[in-house]
Order: structure tokens, then sequence, then C-alpha cells
């Protein structure tokens, strides 16, 4: 196997340090490396990374090399395109809400091919560096009890901590409490107190772009998890940034196909539902879908998106025998990407149209 026409990553680890990752693939461990990045040799890091895929035989990982620099590479192995995570991305990056930027590789491991991957830049310092993003604070929603309650959804019961599903990335010393305070005030506050509390601690804006996108590209998961918070540092408000959209146009996170109509038109979680009781922020709202249902969702402006990715992938995919799917089922996603899209417009269309305010 070659991955032709694809950036070459190269991995060297010691059998021990292997067998001790494998031992518990549920550890965020990290164990030394040999990295070669296009030829440039570091020394590295690396862990798995993931929830349920960190059972599967092609595993994801992430990598630490350099002065900070981290790197996510995805198997994508429940994806038959391969282009889920990269396609959403680029989408949310075109409605002009910041998100990682994504790149195909090739992965040798010990001298072996390893295939496919995609590299996903990590959202950390330099992330926001590169983007000219000035942030106090970055917390990242790591399970689905990141959903903005104050209930547990599986017990019924009020949480052990507002905290729960958040993990603090980096911040100050009250970085934790300011996030646990909003997530009560949110779900406390009524009247024109609530709806000045959300405007001074929310960029609602940016947050209406993100719920359209994920809405869009129909991420189930994308809600209650998969996604990071970042405090901007003039404004003060907290904003959001997409993660993992594996899941999405028309596969769900287990690459099963799934109905375009599974996300429902106005989002999930507490925070989504508190900004929508509001009639302003709903024909706010309105107006970005309507907006991007004329302009960035359609087949015509997506389809050289998706042309544009496999045919810089597709010769190493054809090469590429590490994958769960056989080559004909990549060939005919692009089929998969156009229903999706065609029946996701006229879902949203007609949903729009029920809408009295």
């Amino acid at each position: 196997m070659s991955g032709e026409g694809l950036p070459s990553r190269k991995i060297t680890i010691q059998t021990e340090d292997l067998k001790e990752l494998q031992a518990n693939v549920w550890s965020n461990q990290f164990a030394p490396i040999k990295l070669e990045i296009d030829g440039t040799p570091y020394e590295a890091q690396l862990r798995f990374r993931g929830g349920h895929t960190r059972n599967y035989p092609k595993k994801s990982y992430e990598i630490r090399y350099g002065s900070n620099q981290t790197l996510h590479w995805n198997a994508e192995f429940d994806d038959p395109s391969m282009i889920r995570n990269a396609l959403s991305f680029q989408f949310f990056n075109m409605i002009n809400v910041p998100s990682p930027k994504t790149r195909h590789i090739w992965l040798e491991w010990n001298g072996q091919p390893h295939g496919v991957y995609l590299e996903l830049e990590a959202v950390d310092r330099t992330f926001f560096s590169k983007r000219g993003i000035s942030s106090k604070s970055l917390i990242y929603a790591v399970n689905d009890r990141a959903d903005f309650r104050l209930i547990d959804s599986d017990t019924g019961m009020d949480k052990s901590s507002l905290f729960d599903g958040y993990r603090v990335m980096r911040g100050d010393d009250d970085t934790k409490t300011r996030m646990i305070q909003f997530v009560r005030r949110i779900n406390r506050s009524t009247g024109k107190n609530h709806l000045s509390y959300l405007a001074n601690r929310l960029d609602v804006g940016l947050y209406l772009k993100w719920l359209a996108g994920a809405v869009l590209t129909g991420n189930y998961d994308g809600f209650d998890q998969n996604y990071a918070l970042y405090e901007h540092t003039s404004s003060g408000k907290y904003r959001i940034i997409p993660w993992d959209y594996e899941g999405t146009w028309g596969r769900n996170c287990y690459g099963r196909l799934c109905g375009s109509d599974l996300v429902d038109v106005k989002g999930y979680n507490m925070l989504t539902q508190k900004v929508l009781a509001y009639k302003t922020y709903r024909q706010a709202y309105r107006k970005i879908l309507t907006n991007l249902l004329s302009t960035q969702f359609r087949w015509k402006v997506i389809e050289p998106v998706i042309s544009e990715l496999y045919k810089k992938i597709t010769p190493a995919i054809q090469d590429d025998f590490t994958r769960k799917w056989p080559f004909y089922s990549f060939e005919e996603e692009p089929d998969v990407f156009k229903t999706y899209v065609q029946e996701r417009r006229a879902i949203i269309k007609d949903e729009l149209k029920k809408w009295t305010d």
C-alpha cells in the first residue's frame, strides 16, 4: 500500500510501550514515539483517543510533539466516505464559525502501512493565535452531560456538579466557577434579566450560526457534547467551536444510514432551548437558516467540495486495506450526500414555513 498524493506521517513505537497502551484502551496515558512528518523527525508522544471507537481494530490517536504542538488523527473507521468530518468543518468555516482545519494523511506504523487518516487541527492556544482570537479560557464538552441542564437526564436527579461533562483545558482559578454560574443562571433566570444575561455572557450571533451548522449537517451528537467553549477576552462572552462531526450528512456516529429528519430544526440542549425562547433570537436563527439555504447549503456549492476531497484521497483509499468499508461503498457515498442535502433542504424549508414568529 502507498498513500499516493497524501502527506506522509510515520510512527515508530517500541513493542513494550504499545503493549502498555493496548492493555487499557480507555486510558489517556501517552507513550513515547518517534514521529516523522513529511520527512522531518520529532520526539513525540501518542495516546488513543475517541469514545466507542477505541475498541476498533483501527484506532484514532492524539499526538503531542515539538513545543506544545498537538495533532489528532482520526481513523474515521465508521465513515465509508472518510470525509464527513472534513466536509463539516469546511462547511462551518464557510459560514464563519471558526473550526479546525483538516487534511487527509497516509500513516506508516513501525514501517508498515497503517492507511488513510484524517489529521485534525487541535483546538488550543495555536488555534486561537492563528486566527487572531483572544481567549481567556477553553473548556471541552467531553461527554453527553454537557447539555447545560441542572438535571441528569439518565437519573432524573440533580447533577452532582453542574460542571459534569466538561473539562477545563485552559483558564484561571475561576474558569470552572464561571461556567457553573453560567449553567445555573441560564436555567433559573427569567424575563428581561435572563435575556440581558444571555446577551452579556453568550455570543448569541455565533451560537446561532453554530446551531444552524449542526442542524444542517445533521449531527445528533453535536448538542450535548462534541463542542468546545471559550471566553472571548474583550467581550467576556462564551463562544462555541464544533468538534467531531463524523456522524453527519445522512449517517450516524456508527456509520449507519439515518433519516434526513433525525435532527430537529431547532436543535437540542438547554442552552438552545433558552436562546430560542426569545422571539428576537428565533427570528435571527430563521434568517440565518434561510440565508444558508439560498447560499452555502446547496448541492451546487457542496458537490465541488466533495469532489475535491475525493480527488485527493481516492487513489490512497483504493490502496488502503485497513478500512472497514469496501471501495465500492466509498465510490457510492457522494450519492448519499446528494440525497441528504436535497432531503434536508426540503425538511427545513417546510419547517420554517410553519414558524409564525
